[in-house]
């Protein structure tokens, strides 16, 4: 049997905490034996949390023993994802990163050079590719239930009036905070990972909380090379969300309301079991024009580190094509540059 990969958690705030440690744990080919952080809370958290891991005080700490990991899993705020990404390549260390892996798609593409340089692997935790609704639509339009989809309405809207004075909502672009490279990034990846490249980019942008704020408040409209268009929204001031999905097609449609309820439920303290990411009957979405209830498929975001680990340890690809995650932030690079002037942007045919 291989030994489980050892693992450094670089980060435990919200991402570190509530979304790597429990997958990490839950994966038996891994082996959480680091935490790193400087913050003294944090680092008390993550005792209780887990007992049985050495808490690290700084980078230089664990750079100075990475010879006792084989992997680095970057949760730490997005200004600070590409020195510490390179910094784990050039020690010699396999990576994950959260997203997005870079402030753009050429310092990204920097980050994927060095990493084949180093011959090391750099994957990105684009966790959402395994929601419960988006493996559903998948597995839908797979089967040809929805005959070829022309559009996507897909949304990440929540109330949330009161800014909380997180680095997110910081109008500094060198905090990379704001709803377009944060929860955008996910829209734009499962519209690609389900359409295809994208050939012309619209965006419109607002931070409506403060004037002076990142934005709050995205729209982005994709067209696709294959004609289809994706129609995208990310919001923290939607008092009346509309439906996580509408995908429209030539021989119907799907349309299913709500979030899917991995990150309410590793919030709560659940964690990945038998049952993990079933969704109950009243949050099922429904083929139309028939109106049939279609059963959700269960959320598996404890899938994405089975197969970073079957990839590790060449058994499989990696579970999320690093090349597709450039041409992603190439689409929000142009989304921010559209939302800027007020046009359409076109992609060049050489980037995605």
């Amino acid at each position: 049997m291989d030994a489980p990969v050892r693992v450094a958690l670089v980060g435990y705030g919200l991402a570190g905490r509530v979304f790597h440690a429990p997958l990490l744990t839950a994966e038996p080919g891994l082996h959480l034996a680091a935490v790193v952080t400087s913050d003294r809370a944090r680092a008390g958290q993550a005792r209780a949390d887990l007992p049985d891991i050495e808490v690290v005080a700084d980078l230089d700490a664990l750079w100075r023993d990475a010879e006792a990991y084989d992997l680095v899993v970057v949760a730490v705020a997005n200004v600070a994802h590409e020195a510490v990404v390179a910094a784990a390549l050039g020690h010699g260390l396999h990576v994950v990163v959260d997203k997005p892996m870079a402030r753009d798609a050429t310092s990204a593409e920097a980050l994927a050079t060095l990493a084949r340089r180093q011959q090391r692997q750099l994957h990105v935790f684009q966790n959402r590719r395994w929601d419960s609704d988006f493996r559903t639509l998948c597995a839908l339009v797979e089967e040809g239930r929805l005959g070829s989809v022309h559009r996507l309405e897909s949304r990440f809207e929540r109330w949330r009036p009161e800014p909380t004075g997180a680095w997110r909502e910081s109008p500094d672009p060198a905090q990379m905070g704001g709803l377009l490279y944060d929860l955008g990034a996910h829209l734009v990846d499962q519209a690609l990972a389900l359409l295809g490249p994208a050939e012309r980019v619209y965006a419109e942008t607002a931070s409506l909380r403060a004037a002076e704020a990142a934005d709050d408040d995205v729209f982005v409209a994709l067209r696709h090379r294959s004609g289809a268009i994706s129609h995208l929204w990310a919001s923290a001031v939607a008092a009346h969300p509309g439906p996580r999905f509408r995908a429209l097609g030539s021989a119907g449609a799907y349309v299913i309301d709500g979030l899917d309820s991995q990150e309410e439920r590793l919030q709560a303290g659940e964690r990945p079991g038998p049952t993990w990411g079933e969704e109950p009957s009243d949050r099922w979405g429904r083929l139309l024009p028939s109106g049939d209830t279609v059963r959700t498929l269960p959320g598996a975001w404890p899938e994405y580190y089975r197969r970073v680990v079957a990839s590790l340890r060449g058994d499989g690809p990696p579970p999320v094509d690093l090349d597709g995650v450039i041409q992603a932030l190439r689409v929000l690079d142009a989304a921010r540059e559209s939302a800027r002037l007020g046009a359409v942007v076109p992609l060049a045919t050489h980037a995605t």
